[in-house]
């Protein structure tokens, strides 16, 4: 008896460039193999004796694919506390103080605050922390990831309250204000994951990987993945036989002391190396920080904070030695670059490498591109993951850099125009791992939340076709796998969601209501909405 099924009375979008429209679609075991006309699909199900499934005028489309996001840290988000949208450190101090009532855990973490939305005008110390929790250490990381507060404990623990490190944030008088950055931040989280065991990551992975599902997410680039995640994606897929949602992984470049980069060429690993669920496909590296921390790598200074340009976080020899060598190694390297002097110092080292049109090596973010480096972009064949919900997250931004600057942010537009290919994501759980809400932000540019940016760059608004094609068949494209996944034609994967309402037809503030109703990888149903 042949496996499969057949998508019946409702619309198929199979692509969305060129935008094809449905009214059936037949899977046969992990395939699609038509989409079309209704009553020939129903003719291949009577013939092949396929089970039929009505849509009831439902819509049916690619899985969204998240080019960059983190399946760790969004499995590890999901058990700490959430101090997003929160408007004091008041506010802070309260929420804490509620959650370790409940928390057993040795280390006591959050993530999600924003110091410009304090009414205090200020970020948040140690000393605010020490006032709720001060006998376990605590670490709350800042919406972005590239800072956090400790409390004096968490300090204490891990060397960093004497230490001299450019990355530990001291007051006039010299004293640490429990403020870490970077690389400080870095160090303090490999202290807390160490503290986790295997098995903990494998419930950190399935639990993320079926919220992905949930929210209509089918594939996902995993950025910034150590040894030990590797080893519960592996775990996981050994006993479950698959996973729930296919992982693309980029690992760092060291681990623990370990060159990831030359055990993986010793063994002979290439971009594409492992399963259909689960592959490794290259290395990521963290060149700067982040506007929201001022640390970014700019070419001028930041508009609020005049003595400061950000800075790198490798000189330009190390970073092109790891460059070179993952090129070397067929590795594809997914570069972390926001600022536009950093921006224009990793597209000097993509041009010295040999391998960048054919491994299609990517810039994670491209925050701020003034117009030479869009036309070096495209000269080099570079593709880029965006985020745009970072448009609404970074409401403050044109304070940051300044009205002149405000046009080089987030030009996607622009970026389309130029024949770039963009893979969508949200970098999750920076941003909300939920792709509708990364359509709004899209599609509107926070025009409706009044966010300063939208003034200078309405222009750049995407259009709901564009939208859905770079997060699908664009975001594919990043991962190398556009004719694997991505579209909904013969022969692609079956890898769908069954959505509420039609985001072609729908005013764009109903975007971000879009409801998820079933999620479908490789034709099996990994997901379904309980009151649908």
């Amino acid at each position: 008896m042949v496996s499969g099924f057949v998508l019946f009375n409702g619309l198929v979008y199979p692509s969305f460039k060129p935008l094809v429209k449905a009214e059936a679609m037949v899977v046969v075991g992990d395939r699609v193999v038509y989409v079309g006309d209704e009553t020939r699909a129903l003719r291949i199900a009577d013939a092949l004796g396929l089970e039929k499934v009505d849509l009831k005028g439902r819509v049916a489309m690619p899985g969204f694919i998240d080019a960059h996001a983190h399946l760790d840290s969004i499995g590890i988000n999901l058990a700490t506390l959430d101090l997003r949208g929160i408007d004091s450190i008041e506010e802070l101090k309260s929420r804490l103080r509620e959650y370790v009532k409940s928390v057993k855990t040795r280390w006591v973490m959050g993530r999600g605050w924003d110091q410009e939305l304090f009414r205090e005008r200020r970020w948040p110390s140690r000393f605010d922390i020490d006032e709720v929790v001060s006998d376990r250490p605590v670490m709350l990381v800042r919406v972005c990831g590239h800072a956090a507060v400790l409390n004096t404990r968490a300090m204490e623990l891990t060397g960093l309250l004497n230490a001299v490190d450019r990355d530990v944030i001291r007051d006039e008088r010299g004293d640490a204000t429990g403020i870490i950055v970077e690389r400080a931040l870095d160090r303090v989280e490999e202290v807390i994951r160490d503290s986790y065991t295997v098995n903990d990551y494998r419930d950190f992975m399935i639990n993320a990987m079926k919220y992905a599902a949930s929210l209509g997410v089918t594939t996902m680039g995993f950025v910034s993945v150590d040894l030990r995640s590797l080893q519960s994606l592996i775990m996981i897929e050994r006993e479950l036989g698959k996973l729930p949602i296919r992982v693309r992984a980029y690992l760092n470049p060291f681990d623990h002391g370990i060159d990831v980069i030359e055990l993986l060429r010793q063994l002979g690993i290439k971009a594409g190396f492992g399963s259909q669920y689960l592959k490794i496909n290259g290395i990521k590296i963290i060149a700067d920080g982040s506007l929201g921390a001022r640390t970014a790598w700019l070419s001028k200074p930041y508009s609020d904070d005049p003595g400061n340009s950000g800075k790198p976080n490798y000189g330009f020899d190390e970073l092109m030695g790891i460059a070179r060598r993952s090129d070397e190694a067929g590795l594809q390297l997914a570069i972390h670059g926001i600022g536009d002097r950093m921006i224009e110092t990793i597209l000097e080292a993509y041009g010295k490498v040999s391998n960048a049109p054919y491994l299609r090596h990517r810039i994670e973010h491209a925050s701020v591109l003034r117009e030479d480096l869009i036309r070096r972009i495209r000269e080099l064949g570079i593709v880029l993951a965006v985020q745009p919900h970072f448009i609404i997250s970074d409401w403050w931004v044109v304070n940051r850099v300044g009205a002149d600057r405000a046009r080089y942010v987030y030009p996607f537009k622009t970026l389309i125009d130029n024949g770039i290919m963009l893979g969508f994501s949200t970098d999750a759980p920076v941003e909300p791992l939920n792709p509708w809400e990364t359509v709004y932000a899209a599609v509107t540019r926070g025009c409706y939340e009044g966010i300063e940016l939208c003034k200078y760059t309405g222009n750049e608004r995407v259009s709901v076709v564009d939208v859905l094609h770079y997060y699908t068949y664009g975001s594919a494209y990043l991962l190398r796998e556009e004719n694997e996944f991505g579209k909904l034609e013969p022969g692609y994967l079956a890898d769908f969601i069954i959505i509420d309402k039609d985001p072609l037809s729908v005013g764009d503030k109903e975007l971000r209501n879009i409801k998820v109703l079933e999620t479908y990888t490789g034709g099996q149903k990994v997901y379904i909405r309980e009151s649908h």
